[in-house]
């Protein structure tokens, strides 16, 4: 990942700030997160690699997903994958629903059960992240499995 303001490769992912210039990565609205091409403050997508530009207020605000509703839907519904639908992942979601589902069925409730408990520590996970944290890893990273 490059810094969006000075256009320097960052050394890791979930970095509050670049080490380069001092100003957090997705702050600004220069160079390509990505590729760490130039960009102009309207545009969208990189010419150079093809993604989707990403920017976020210093304050970390993105307007994305909110890891309150992510963390509190794994909670309280995950055990049917109702969080990872949410967050936009249809495949984990389907797995979640099915195994809990029809495993639940076979196994006498003991793959409900597992499920829900790997919801709880998914969503206990997600609340205990910075909002920068879980956009990175969650939201723009797609990280589908804890």
């Amino acid at each position: 990942m490059n810094c969006r303001n000075c256009g320097a490769e960052l050394t890791s992912p979930q970095a509050m700030v670049c080490i380069k210039c001092g100003v957090p990565p997705l702050a600004a609205k220069n160079y390509c997160q990505n590729c760490g091409a130039e960009t102009t403050e309207n545009q969208a997508m990189c010419t150079k690699c093809g993604v989707a530009l990403v920017t976020r207020s210093a304050t970390g605000a993105a307007g994305a997903k909110s890891k309150m509703a992510a963390g509190l839907l794994a909670i309280f519904l995950g055990g049917i994958g109702i969080h990872k639908f949410y967050l936009g992942y249809a495949k984990e979601g389907v797995i979640m629903l099915l195994v809990s589902l029809i495993g639940g069925v076979i196994t006498v409730g003991i793959a409900s059960i597992i499920v829900g408990v790997i919801a709880l520590i998914e969503g206990i996970m997600y609340l205990t992240k910075t909002d920068e944290q879980f956009e990175d890893i969650y939201v723009q990273g797609r990280k589908g499995w804890f």
